[in-house]
């Protein structure tokens, strides 16, 4: 077993620090980037690798960063980069009710601006107040560039041609531009002068190295200078620390890639892991830690160590692990009642809670951070919720989605999980439907889309069923035959005139039946209606012309109450102006009579 990893540090953790950015703008190049130069500047033991994280100290930093960092200014230990894909399911990841990174590196595609998920993580550091700075990468691909390897980037600038340099300055604008529509004022880093008011914007190239070590000075300086005081913790302390992900592991079974913010865990000691129902009460078999690269062997990937001190990733092989959720709170239980550290555990959880209605969808995220982001946007969509969950999508989410009432809530939300095969059968013959996407945002706004969608036909359905107002007049000289039906021309006023219905006369506040619309010719042919403006004959079953009915009489279809109520209340803004008159003027007639009509 290898030395424990409880190197003396003071009292100062290492920063952590995330990297988020939207798909192929370099979040991983740079991060491998930031590691490769590590391991060039000669020490192999410059980085060392941890789970879910890379460790990178203060010394290989001022190696990468040359005269832009000076260890003897900085007291923090260096700085510690997690490595977990994508940003939304470590961003909302937390440590007690704040965000796991202490600042963020929002990755920028120089050339293609702000995309959905830049806008989606710079949501999620609002939210969290997770101070960030933003790496404008990929400057390399300026036309007319002249790389200057792993140099600061003022440097590398004004070894620039002025036509490369202007069409950066072009894009950096755009940049600091849609920081600006997003509510941040910010800036070209060296420009900053207060760095808590304002973002600072570095230009870098993950592939040629430029503006890297501009990049660590940064990240270095702002969590010396406004940190410092949250990286002090007590070392020695029972450790407390955020799962990133659960994992099988050959040999050891079900084990949890941890992220330790505080104090130290050692092998043995009792920990309490948030689950999916309870906290689970374990005791740590192993900590495990990746080889150094030169030693990895595929079946010794791991080495053990007797005991990790924050910030560092850890893996941690223990008992009963099957339930443990991502995003779940971990707590070494040590010299405290262990009910207490599950109130704990379960308290944290609760902060996480989802308010579930009696009828909604179902909603299945990654990690805890993740569905409280899906619950909250849902939530500012109106979109309740039925049940929601960390895991992929199985088979009894198809069979509760599917009880639900409302065809629209018979769908599954599913970010960022997988389908399990025998759901994804059961899916293929239910009525619910499956959405899943992974930008939060994007997946409310395809549910809303097919919510209006569905409304839009069920409406239309109805409006084909319902009785449609309509006023008109008969023509004077158009008489075509007097009965049997009477034959005559009209002339519609307002609404809708189809075929099949009713027609009344008013007398005062009183409506008579005169009669049933049998036929609508417009110029010699059949139709099945006729809409407001046009003359057409019509054939009506019933009266006689000169008794019931005359030339130049006002003539109504008869709309039943129901019918009036739902067009009024409902379908109002689904009906052309001309209508929505000829109904109002029809229901203020009967109400004139009963106020409560048609309510």
């Amino acid at each position: 077993m290898s030395e424990p990893d409880t190197t003396p540090t003071g009292t100062l953790r290492t920063p952590i620090v995330a990297v988020l950015g939207h798909v192929d703008h370099g979040k991983t190049s740079l991060l491998d980037t930031i590691r490769g130069s590590a391991v060039s500047e000669g020490e192999a033991g410059a980085i060392t690798q941890h789970i879910g994280a890379t460790a990178v100290p203060l010394e290989t930093i001022s190696g990468m960063a040359g005269s832009l960092v000076d260890p003897d200014d900085f007291d923090l230990p260096g700085l510690l980069f997690i490595d977990t894909p994508g940003h939304h399911s470590f961003s909302t990841l937390r440590s007690r009710g704040g965000a796991l990174a202490d600042i963020a590196i929002l990755v920028v595609d120089v050339n293609d601006g702000f995309q959905p998920q830049t806008i989606e993580a710079i949501d999620i550091l609002k939210r969290t107040g997770t101070p960030f700075v933003v790496a404008a990468n990929k400057i390399d691909t300026t036309p007319g560039w002249n790389p200057q390897e792993n140099t600061p980037i003022q440097q590398s600038y004004e070894a620039q041609s002025s036509r490369a340099r202007s069409m950066l300055d072009e894009n950096l604008y755009e940049i600091i531009g849609d920081l600006s529509d997003n509510g941040f004022s910010a800036d070209l880093y060296w420009r900053v002068q207060n760095f808590q008011k304002n973002v600072g914007v570095v230009p870098a190239s993950a592939m040629t190295g430029e503006g890297v070590p501009d990049l660590l000075a940064v990240l270095m300086g702002l969590s010396q200078r406004y940190m410092k005081d949250e990286m002090q913790i007590d070392v020695a302390g029972p450790g407390a620390g955020t799962v990133l992900e659960v994992k099988e592991e050959r040999g050891f079974g079900t084990t949890l890639d941890v992220v330790l913010y505080d104090g130290t865990v050692r092998e043995g000691e009792t920990v309490v892991v948030g689950g999916k129902s309870d906290p689970i009460v374990t005791e740590v078999r192993a900590l495990l830690r990746p080889r150094p690269n030169a030693e990895i062997r595929t079946e010794k990937r791991f080495e053990r160590v007797d005991a990790v001190t924050a910030a560092s990733g850890v893996k941690i092989a223990a008992p009963d692990l099957e339930d443990a959720m991502a995003g779940a709170p971990v707590r070494v239980v040590r010299d405290r009642p262990v009910d207490e550290v599950v109130a704990e555990v379960e308290r944290e959880l609760a902060e996480i809670e989802v308010e579930t209605s009696e009828e909604g969808v179902v909603v299945k995220a990654d990690t805890l951070g993740s569905l409280e982001a899906m619950a909250n946007a849902l939530d500012e969509a109106e979109v309740p919720i039925l049940r929601a969950e960390v895991g992929d999508v199985a088979p009894r989410d198809v069979a509760v989605a599917s009880t639900a009432k409302e065809p629209k809530h018979a769908v599954i939300l599913a970010f960022n999980v997988d389908v399990l095969k025998n759901a994804a059968e059961e899916l293929e013959t239910s009525d619910v439907r499956l959405f899943d996407d992974d930008v939060i945002y994007q997946l409310v706004e395809e549910y809303e889309a097919y919510v209006d969608e569905m409304e839009r036909a069920q409406q239309e359905t109805i409006l084909d069923k319902i009785v449609r107002p309509c006023r008109f007049r008969v023509l004077e000289d158009h008489v075509f035959r007097q009965s049997n039906p009477a034959v005559v021309g009209v002339e519609v006023m307002s609404g809708t005139l189809k075929n099949n219905q009713y027609v009344v006369k008013w007398d005062g506040n009183e409506t008579t039946r005169v009669g049933q619309l049998n036929g609508i010719q417009e110029q010699g042919d059949d139709v099945s209606e006729a809409r407001a403006g046009t003359r057409v004959s019509v054939a009506i079953d019933g009266p006689t012309v000169g008794r019931q009915i005359d030339e130049g009489d006002e003539l109504w279809i008869d709309l039943p109450e129901k019918h009036a109520k739902i067009l009024e209340q409902e379908l109002s803004s689904e009906i052309p102006a001309d209508e929505l008159e000829a109904l109002q003027s029809y229901l203020d007639k009967h109400r004139r009579r009963d106020p409560f009509w048609g309510k």
